[in-house]
């Protein structure tokens, strides 16, 4: 009986491997949404993992479409790449699926685009810093100075052991959770309809 069955029989078995498809209409920016740039220096390792709990985080709060989340590099060096795979793997372990992002630099466009820039290091808001049109038009700030902790930077974990991986995300997810609390309670966005309320500028 074993032998005769086919690789059809036999699939349903391997069901687990497929993805749930996402529900694009669900996570649509809504009009008004305030948009938020992650920002590190390649886009392969900090600021896809920050987009990557930026997103699940709003999701458990129900404001996915009140907040569009974006990332970049303040460098083209891997352009249209994927993260990292020790990013995209150590994300996966806590429930992040970055491994579809892919790597491109900080525009001119973004600066009018974005309301917010989240850097991950001193020297990357520095350059979006200078880089900005005029000084004011947008915020530009750390990633854990927005969320009010007291850890200076996002260490770039790049030329480290994966360990560091695990850093990043230990420090991204209290940041991003930080974020959105600030949003909420400084009523940026609004909690309850997930709406977009009066905006940065």
């Amino acid at each position: 009986m074993l032998a005769r069955m086919t690789l059809k029989d036999r699939l349903p078995s391997l069901a687990f491997w497929k993805r749930a498809p996402v529900d694009i209409a669900d996570e649509s920016p809504q009009p008004g949404a305030l948009n938020v740039l992650m920002v590190c220096t390649g886009n392969i390792c900090r600021s896809p993992t920050a987009e990557g709990v930026l997103r699940s985080c709003l999701r458990r709060e129900g404001l996915q479409r009140a907040v569009r989340v974006d990332s970049a590099g303040t460098h083209g060096y891997h352009t249209a790449e994927p993260p990292d795979p020790r990013a995209i793997r150590a994300a996966a372990a806590r429930g992040y699926d970055i491994a579809r992002l892919r790597a491109r630099p900080v525009s001119a466009q973004d600066f009018a685009r974005f309301h917010w820039m989240l850097a991950m290091d001193e020297a990357n808001m520095a350059w979006l810093q200078r880089k900005a049109p005029a000084p004011g038009a947008l915020r530009i700030e750390l990633l854990t100075a927005a969320a009010g902790l007291a850890e200076p930077e996002v260490p770039d974990p790049y030329y480290g052991p994966e360990a560091g991986f695990e850093l990043v995300l230990d420090l991204v997810e209290r940041a991003c959770e930080g974020f959105v609390q600030r949003l909420v309670r400084e009523g940026i966005v609004g909690a309850s309809a997930g709406e977009a309320l009066a905006g940065p500028r």
